[in-house]
């Protein structure tokens, strides 16, 4: 629901991590069931990035106030612009920031959540780097975004080639895992899409150099730890 939503959490400013940015602001703002602040986490520019938004959205949220009598006021949205080693809490939840290698995209960041029992990383797009070993270091889960690049260096494009130099592959994402004792792998943003009944194909490619759990992190997936 969105009103439950108090946080968002922004890896880098790549248009294909914010397309749904617009929606998660209008959604928070109309369903709550009352006035609620969105707090956005990001890399220097998320300001920027949030602020275009909203002058995009102005006219739709003119028409929603104009329309619902228990609207008086737009959006609430407070930006925490993060770098690497800052720390914050989400609830009863705390967050680290750490370090990711996505160049020439800069700065990029991941995160780690902790409540005390559990740990998990978002990892954000990016090839293995330190910061992101240290701050995956014996969490319970590790999502990351992966590349199939067999697959990709099948498509004769070179825009397209040009994402195998920033991007973790499967097997990256799954040697990172291990390095770090990480216990479960969730793979996600996959590139390209995986072709129905090609499932077990991805998982094996990861299974070959990570032991532990893994999940095929299609959007809306829940894990329990």
């Amino acid at each position: 629901m969105p009103g439950m939503l108090s946080a968002l959490l922004i890896t880098h400013l790549h248009s294909d991590h914010l397309t749904d940015l617009n929606d998660v602001i209008t959604m928070h703002w109309v369903m709550s069931p009352m006035q609620q602040t969105l707090r956005i986490y990001g890399p220097p520019r998320t300001a920027e990035i949030v602020t275009a938004t909203l002058a995009a959205l102005a006219p739709d949220i003119q028409y929603r106030l104009d329309h619902h009598n228990d609207l008086t006021s737009g959006p609430q949205i407070e930006v925490v612009e993060v770098v690497p080693g800052d720390e914050f809490t989400i609830g009863a939840v705390s967050v680290k920031v750490g370090a990711t290698d996505h160049r020439p995209v800069e700065p990029t960041v991941a995160f780690r959540l902790d409540d005390g029992t559990h740990s998990v990383v978002l990892g954000g797009d990016g090839i293995p780097c330190d910061g992101l070993h240290e701050l995956c270091l014996g969490a319970d889960a590790y999502v990351q975004t992966v590349i199939r690049d067999d697959l990709v260096k099948l498509v004769p494009s070179q825009r397209f080639q040009d994402i195998l130099d920033y991007h973790s592959t499967v097997e990256q994402a799954a040697q990172t895992a291990t390095r770090a004792g990480v216990t479960t792998l969730v793979l996600t943003h996959y590139v390209p899409a995986i072709a129905p009944g090609a499932e077990d194909e991805w998982r094996a490619l990861a299974a070959a150099h990570f032991a532990g759990n893994i999940v095929l992190g299609d959007d809306l997936t829940s894990v329990e730890l």
